[in-house]
This record gives structure tokens, sequence and C-alpha cells, in this order.
């Protein structure tokens, strides 16, 4: 069977049921209209999402890490996740926390922390849903779960991750972090509320409360994917705020690719381009930002 075309009315549609409605029945009616037949539609959803079959690039027993599972006071329960270093690299290592999608911590997200760490960090992939039970393996589910979080307490409990990380027995003091989506939105905030966080880098994600810009100590890098109007709404306003008050940020925008263009796992979004040159320009700003004399 040929595979079917993935247009771009596909693709907002799917964006507006993962972020906005979270009503699959709703999403599935739109995507038969727009593919012609609920059998197009029920061959195309895959494509849309993510396929956690190919969500690993680096094995989560490669010889180059040590990776172990840990918990820590957040600020309202103990927060589990998933804490990974380079095994050879001798002496403390600056941090970076990897901040999941509104998927939870899935195995996308533990790949991309192992990612990370063989560029010379020690990394923390928290599960945000920790308090609530854990990520799920239906991912419909841990986005309901994630949409009903108390915003500022999982703000605190990303400073708590933070503060978890910059202690001296694991890191060298100073953190990142990387947000992807929700996550990207979640760094914004980190960023706002946390005089500690050294870089943040935001893969398309939410723009914070401008008023708050003035808080900002982070130097942060902000991802936007050209195709992505939910977001870049906000861009403009988000820029002026941050050189009205002269912050260290930079921006880049990647014409051409869709919202979660460096989620490799789903087909139709990811553009590997795109994603590679956001992962150079991400390992750069974090190792010049977090370098101990930084």
């Amino acid at each position: 069977m040929e595979t079917p075309k993935v247009t771009q009315a596909m693709i907002d549609a799917y964006d507006e049921y993962t972020h906005l409605t979270l009503d699959r029945r709703a999403f599935m009616e739109k995507l038969t209209a727009i593919a012609g037949s609920a059998a197009s539609a029920a061959a195309i959803a895959p494509l849309l999402a993510a396929n956690k079959a190919s969500a690993q690039m680096i094995p989560e027993d490669d010889a180059r890490l040590v990776a172990e599972e840990v918990s820590y006071p957040g600020s309202n329960g103990m927060m589990k996740g998933y804490l990974v270093r380079p095994k050879e690299e001798a002496g403390p290592l600056p941090g970076v926390i990897v901040i999941h999608e509104n998927r939870g911590l899935n195995p996308h997200t533990r790949d991309v922390a192992r990612r990370m760490a063989l560029e010379g960090f020690v990394v923390l992939a928290p599960d945000f849903l920790s308090i609530v039970g854990g990520t799920p393996a239906d991912e419909d589910k841990a986005r309901e779960m994630i949409s009903a979080l108390d915003r500022d307490g999982t703000v605190a409990n990303a400073e708590a991750s933070r503060a978890f990380l910059a202690a001296p027995n694991r890191s060298a003091g100073r953190v990142g972090a990387v947000g992807f989506c929700w996550g990207g939105g979640l760094v914004n905030r980190l960023a706002e509320s946390s005089p500690e966080l050294a870089a943040g880098v935001a893969y398309y994600g939410a723009q914070p409360p401008l008023d708050q810009v003035p808080a900002i100590k982070a130097a942060l890098l902000l991802h936007y994917a050209g195709l992505d109007e939910r977001i870049n709404a906000g861009i403009e306003d988000y820029r002026k705020a941050l050189e009205a008050n002269n912050k260290t940020f930079e921006i880049f925008m990647y014409d051409g690719v869709n919202h979660a263009f460096n989620n490799d796992t789903s087909q139709a979004r990811y553009n590997k381009e795109a994603a590679d040159l956001a992962w150079s320009r991400t390992v750069a700003f974090l190792k010049k930002y977090l370098a101990s004399t930084g």
C-alpha cells in the first residue's frame, strides 16, 4: 500500500488536537474530512503521532554512559527523573535539565537526555507527572494529566530539579535547561522564576508573561518553527520585552518546518536539517554559558 500523503492541514489538525482540544474523536472526524475517508484517516494518524519504536538513537546500555533512576523532593511531593552522565569524563560537569513535551517522560525524552550527556554534560530528565503517579504509557492520558498540572507548582518543581542537579556531588554547579513544546514553555517560565538558572533553551515553547521578563537572569536560546502559527504569534512581543530589558538571548526561526520538528519519532513533522542545526546551536550555547567561567 502506498504511503498516504500528509498535508499541512492534517498536521495543523493534529497540533490543535494535541495542544488545545485533547479531543481525539473530534480530531479523527476532522482528519477523515480532510483525508476523504475513515480508512485514509486511520492510515495517516500514525504518521502524525510519535512512534515509540523509533525513539532510540542512543541505546539505554550505551557503554559510554552511566544512567540511573533518581528521586528527590519537589515542591508538592517527590519528583522522579532519569540522570545520565558520560562514563569517562573526569571531574564535575555542567548540568542540563531536559524537559519533556506534553507526553511526559517517555523513551524519546530519555534518549534526548542520553544524546545531551554524550555532549559532555550531566543530564537530568525529570518526570513532571511524578506527583500524580508518573507518566502513563497512554500518550492521550499523559496530555490530559499535563494539562491538569498546577502551573506554579510545576515551575517550582522545575526549580527543585535545578537545585538537585546543581548539588556539588552531581555537577559543577552551573545548570541550564532545554525544553521541547510544553517543556519549552516551562523553560521560559523557569527562567523568569529562577535567578540561579544559567541558560535556557526553548524549542517552540510558549512565551511567558511579559511583565516577568525583567526577572530573567539566564541567557536564552529560542528555537521556532516557521509553520507554527500558534506559538509564533507571541514571538515579537517576547523579543521586544527581552530587548527592552537588556537580556542575553538569541532567536532562530527555521523556515518551512513544523512545531516539534526536532522529534525524530514523528515522521510527518520531523525535519532532520532543522533539527541538526538547532541541536548544534543548542550544544554550543550550553557549553558557552555553562562553562565554569561563564
